[in-house]
């Protein structure tokens, strides 16, 4: 018992000196350099056959320290897919939905949140949720920090780690899933738990 506690708070503790690291990194990108890698994961993207084969895809809204999404979700768009974004809960929890998402107008409507992102109101009820229906093809996943076999770094709240944990009592099972990343957010070993769900495949301006 008293191994598992040490061990859990040297895993957080490394954790956290991590993510203070990649968000050092990321903060030196200047806005122009965070929109040219942005076009680049969005253009692989693209022409990956997951996303051109999915009907049902997750898009997140970037933050300021993410990759943009704003072109992605235009593509989504044009392309006919069903979008879905995320609706976290306000209140201490972990809980998260992905609800429809109608156009980009409808996007532009929402209220922006403390953390300078749009969601649904608390009160908008109205939407969709993705696995009352159809369940999920793609979710394309956001977090501050990756490593080459496939492990995350979010930001300690949860909500991705437990919503797929979700997609997998769905009919439909857990769609793929792809990250996209920086590549100053790629790290050579991302320390992981067991609550931790390894992401399909990150993509990334690959300069080898």
């Amino acid at each position: 018992m008293c191994v598992d506690v040490l061990r859990m708070a040297a895993l957080r503790a490394a954790k956290q000196a991590l993510r203070k690291e990649i968000k050092r990194r990321v903060s030196e990108l200047s806005v122009k350099e965070k929109q040219r890698q942005s076009q680049v994961v969005s253009q692989k993207l693209f022409k990956h056959p997951k996303y051109v084969a999915s009907q049902r895809v997750a898009v997140f809204l970037s933050m300021h320290d993410e990759v943009r999404t704003e072109e992605i979700l235009l593509r989504v768009f044009k392309d006919g897919k069903t979008c879905f974004i995320p609706k976290y809960q306000s209140t201490e929890s972990n809980h998260m939905d992905m609800v429809r998402l109608r156009s980009m107008e409808d996007m532009e409507s929402l209220p922006l949140t403390s953390w300078n992102i749009r969601q649904p109101a608390d009160h908008d009820h109205s939407r969709e949720e993705a696995l009352d229906t159809g369940g999920l093809d793609l979710i394309l996943m956001p977090g501050l920090g990756f490593d080459r076999a496939g492990n995350r770094l979010g930001r300690g709240k949860g909500f991705y780690d437990t919503y797929l944990e979700r997609c997998m009592g769905h009919p439909k099972g857990k769609p793929y899933t792809i990250a996209l990343a920086f590549r100053e957010q790629l790290c050579e070993d991302i320390p992981v738990d067991h609550n931790d769900v390894l992401i399909d495949q990150i993509l990334y301006e690959d300069l080898e």
